[in-house]
């Protein structure tokens, strides 16, 4: 079992989910466990994304990067092809070469790091993210002792978990007459129908949260691992998925910490999911790089927040550029195209029953008041609103004069934030993805070499065969390729185990094979080598 200093860490992460929970008080909510959860540690009621859809959301939360800042603002990025102008491309970004997977600093540190098992960072994860990261990932593979980060993403509460589909019932526990939707949405049969499942799906997802709190107490790890539930980001509604208004982007947060945190408890600060990774860190004791922009929210480090920051760029076929920073009361959001209808098109997302509602109600002429406020035009350059006494956010104050210093404050605080990290928004696309795919091919991490060192040989040597070596030997693994990680193993077999390389590997006397091979996030894995020592 870990030692108390060294916690071991949960994240369990949902899809597309609001704080639809009994313990955020929904009465409408089959959520026993995640209400076990929050009656052992605390809820984060002012916790948000920094974008309203996955990839750019995920991206943030494993690089602790804005998303904006290094190029993962659209939704997976893309190049069109002169050739195949309607049949884009998609790229995996390349982030700057400091940029990794925060999880490298925690396997640096000596713990086990498991993810089961989405992904969708806007790359490819690479080999030296993950000790594991598949269907079958889990804490308990790890080695005796060994503190763990393990992550579960029940996938179960998505948006396309509310459309309708042959094999679905029509039937739901939920009734729903009883389910409520936002004023700025249709209220049908149709539409409560869709909600009425997202509220079967978590239930769904509650179970499985059940199953990961009962295995922590199996495993007697209960009082020594701090738990994570959150979301990517809001929920799969119209207006709320794929915008910075917090539909989209406020999301549950609860953490138990035994022993820290007092159970039913509630913090009003401010928290932003790229806070998630320096708080792990922070709290496993593991040193952050300088050049992370995300804080610790939690532990001896905190730092307390004054706004949280969101985005909006190019989502599936429609590119978009909205920027938004939020306090515990207020919300500025700045729409650089206001010509630009709300609703753009999007063909995944009008596969929704409520979006469908929507457009036959608009066709009809029969949408009303606040349900016809994304058919508004032209947008408003600027909204701003009291989100503590506007929860929906359909009263913009923009142009209030008694809200113009309040105005001023928000303008002010998104111009530093874009200021000091940087906004990728401003560059086209294609001339972002030629930068790093200059000749249109994707960059290839140079293979790593083999540096045998020992009283005779002092390093200046790279071997790539079989060697004949005295003992004392250290062997340090070396690759040119400006920013990339090495992974190494010395078992055989495509069920071998690669570990993160840190520092030189002593080998002991005997015969050993060691492989290796080298990524940088956005380029191409290396070829695999292998050498071959015998040390006597």
């Amino acid at each position: 079992m870990s030692t108390p200093d060294r916690p071991n860490i949960l994240w369990i992460s949902l899809e597309d989910t609001t704080p639809r929970f009994g313990c955020y008080g929904d009465t409408l909510a089959r959520t026993p466990n995640i209400d076990r959860l929050a009656a052992g540690g605390c809820r984060f009621p002012n916790a948000f994304s920094t974008a309203g859809v996955c990839a750019p959301s995920r991206s943030a939360i494993i690089t602790s990067m804005y998303q904006t800042s290094i190029g993962t603002h659209h939704m997976r990025t893309r190049h069109t092809n002169v050739n195949t102008p309607d049949m884009p491309t998609p790229y995996s970004a390349v982030p700057p070469p400091y940029v990794k997977t925060f999880t490298e600093y925690l396997r640096g540190a000596g713990y086990y790091c498991t993810n089961n098992s989405k992904t969708d960072y806007q790359f490819t994860p690479p080999i030296t993210a993950w000790d594991e990261s598949d269907n079958d990932a889990h804490w308990r593979n790890r080695e005796s002792g060994q503190p763990f980060f393990s992550v579960f993403n029940p996938t179960v509460t998505h948006e396309s978990g509310m459309w309708e589909r042959d094999n679905r019932p029509l039937t739901t526990t939920t009734n729903p007459d009883d389910v409520q939707l936002p004023p700025y949405l249709p209220d049908t049969p149709k539409a409560r129908q869709a909600l009425a499942r997202q509220y079967e799906n978590l239930a769904t997802a509650d179970a499985r949260v059940g199953e990961l709190l009962d295995q922590l107490e199996e495993d007697g790890l209960a009082e020594n691992t701090i738990v994570f539930l959150w979301s990517d980001h809001g929920e799969g509604l119209p207006r709320g998925k794929r915008w910075p208004y917090d539909a989209g982007i406020r999301i549950p947060l609860i953490v138990r910490w035994p022993g820290t945190l007092s159970p039913s408890s509630t913090t009003e600060q401010l928290v932003s999911l790229i806070d998630l990774g320096p708080t792990v860190l922070s709290l496993c004791d593991v040193q952050a790089p300088e050049h992370l922009q995300g804080q610790p929210f939690l532990g001896p480090q905190t730092i307390e927040r004054d706004y949280i920051f969101a985005t909006r760029d190019r989502y599936d076929e429609s590119y978009d550029m909205v920027r938004a920073v939020r306090d515990k009361r207020y919300k500025y959001i700045r729409n650089y195209y206001p010509e630009k209808p709300y609703l753009l098109w999007i063909p995944y997302r009008n596969r929704h029953p409520v979006m469908q509602e929507m457009w036959r109600l608009y066709a009809a002429g029969e949408l009303e008041g606040d349900q016809a406020v994304m058919f508004r035009y032209p947008r408003p350059a600027e909204e701003l609103y009291d989100v503590e006494n506007d929860r929906y956010e359909l009263n913009n104050l923009a142009a209030d004069a008694e809200h113009h210093d309040v105005l001023e404050r928000m303008r002010g605080a998104l111009a530093q934030w874009q200021s000091e990290f940087g906004d990728m928004g401003n560059i086209p696309e294609e001339q972002m993805v030629a930068t790093w795919y200059p000749d249109g091919t994707q960059p290839q991490t140079a293979a790593p070499i083999f540096i045998p060192i020992n009283a005779e040989h002092p390093g200046t040597e790279v071997i790539h065969e079989v060697g004949e070596w005295t003992a004392p030997l250290v062997l340090q693994l070396h690759c040119s390729t400006q920013g990339a990680s090495i992974a190494y193993t010395t078992e055989q077999g495509d069920d071998a185990h690669w570990r993160l390389y840190t520092d030189p590997l002593r080998l002991q006397k005997g015969e050993t094979r060691v492989r290796a091979k080298a990524i940088r996030i956005g380029y191409g894995e290396s070829e695999e080598r292998t050498i071959h020592l015998k040390i006597s």
